[in-house]
């Protein structure tokens, strides 16, 4: 997607308040990748991406940007937390299984595009093959009706959704299961790594019309698209265009943590160096060049410092951010302008219950007023706070709703949150007296 920096930050405004640095430092970085596109394979093999480390509490939406960035020119995107690696020789998952991962969803990315290229005939082609079971289940119903007319109005009520819960037995591929053989706990797919190898096996199931429906689809999708071309696909846009998300690096640095069994903190350090510098690393599907997958790197950095981490890593960084703690006016931004703003999700979510939520202005401040203090005088959870208010606000609501009566309309307004925050506020006030 050719967007300008201007206008990727523009798209992320849809979704996240605020953090306008760290934006701009993604667009940026996220445009360089289409500028370093349009060059000579020479020059293209000598521009790297610029990668990014990201300061700020849990909450502001340092995970959220990342996303939503990769979301945006669909690229394979993977997060994974830095605590979960070990150095070499210890038991527990080593950082190349982190390409291994983008590889796998970016496998899944391209097979998606390709599936739904071939939607439109292989939905025709599960039609005629699931009405001609349907002619073949209902034929006492047919009477003296010609076969091609029976056939005819069988499809029309099989597109119309009439037999979508009616139950059929049909044939399909039994997939081998997943076993666990590594040591650390991963499932490895049998079938997806033998391939051709193993024997197909079939055989007959009892489902709905509606669930077989989509069984067709998929076996006759997975036979129209060519896997050898996925599977180069998939790599190479895992080497181009992949983005990893290191959260928790700060939880590696050399004083993250003075207490407590150190699993080598600095060797994982050290083994994520040569990934994010530029290596090869070997997967089930092939070779993969890290040399141009941007990496965004984050971390609270409350106890360690980036200073902390090795020289060799932080060079590997050049562009830190730092985000800012979210204020009152943010918290009003973040309930009412997102697109998928929380207030939003519980309106829709108690309408189906016949709830008509309305929130009102002064009811939007005191809910903002009230995270933002309880962020500063306990711990600070950014926008998580507001879920947490959210479910203590309508718990109320949520719990008496169901059942078929007339729309009840509940207005969210100043009196209605202190009302029914009594305890937190309470608790909050307290607090403003405690060291």
């Amino acid at each position: 997607m050719d967007l300008s920096p201007i206008q990727i930050v523009g798209q992320l405004d849809k979704y996240i308040i605020g953090q306008d640095k760290a934006k701009r430092a993604v667009a940026i970085a996220l445009r360089n990748r289409y500028r370093r596109s349009k060059l000579s394979p020479q020059d293209r093999e000598e521009i790297t991406p610029k990668n990014i480390i990201m300061k700020g509490p849990t909450g502001v939406g340092k995970t959220e940007i990342a996303r939503r960035l990769a979301k945006l020119v669909r690229a394979p995107f993977i997060k994974v937390e830095a605590t979960k690696y070990t150095e070499v020789g210890y038991v527990g998952r080593d950082v190349e299984s982190m390409i291994r991962d983008l590889v796998e969803c970016s496998i899944r990315l391209v097979k998606e595009e390709k599936m739904k290229e071939v939607e439109v005939r292989v939905q025709m082609l599960a039609e005629r093959k699931m009405a001609a079971i349907l002619v073949e289940v209902q034929k006492e119903k047919r009477g003296e009706l010609p076969k091609e007319i029976f056939e005819k109005l069988i499809l029309e009520d099989l597109r119309s959704g009439k037999y979508d819960n009616f139950q059929v037995e049909i044939e399909v591929q039994d997939k081998p299961k997943n076993m666990e053989l590594m040591p650390n706990g991963a499932e490895i797919n049998i079938g997806s790594i033998l391939g051709d190898f193993l024997p197909k096996q079939r055989r007959r199931r009892k489902m709905s019309v509606k669930a077989a429906m989509q069984q067709i689809i998929d076996e006759e999708s997975e036979k129209l698209i060519d896997n050898e071309a996925l599977t180069a696909e998939a790599l190479l846009r895992a080497e181009e265009q992949g983005i990893i998300f290191i959260d928790e690096i700060d939880k590696i640095a050399g004083k993250a943590n003075q207490s407590g069994v150190d699993v080598s903190r600095e060797g994982v350090q050290r083994d994520i160096l040569p990934i994010v510098e530029g290596c090869t690393v070997m997967t089930k599907h092939g070779a993969v060049k890290t040399d141009f997958i941007l990496f965004i790197a984050a971390g609270a950095f409350h106890i360690a410092k980036m200073d902390d981490l090795i020289p060799e890593l932080q060079g590997r960084f050049p562009i830190n951010v730092e985000l800012q703690s979210l204020s009152k006016d943010d918290f009003i931004k973040i309930l009412t302008q997102p697109e998928n703003a929380i207030t939003a999700q519980y309106t829709k979510l108690l309408a189906v219950d016949n709830i008509s939520l309305q929130f009102a202005n002064d009811g939007i401040e005191e809910i903002a007023t009230l995270a933002q203090e309880m962020n500063s005088t306990s711990e600070d959870i950014g926008a998580r706070r507001l879920h947490t208010i959210m479910e203590y606000l309508l718990e109320e609501v949520s719990f008496m709703a169901g059942g078929d009566h007339p729309v009840i309309t509940v207005t969210v307004d100043k009196k209605y949150v202190q009302e029914h925050l009594s305890k937190i506020i309470n608790n909050r006030d307290l607090k403003k007296f405690v060291l």
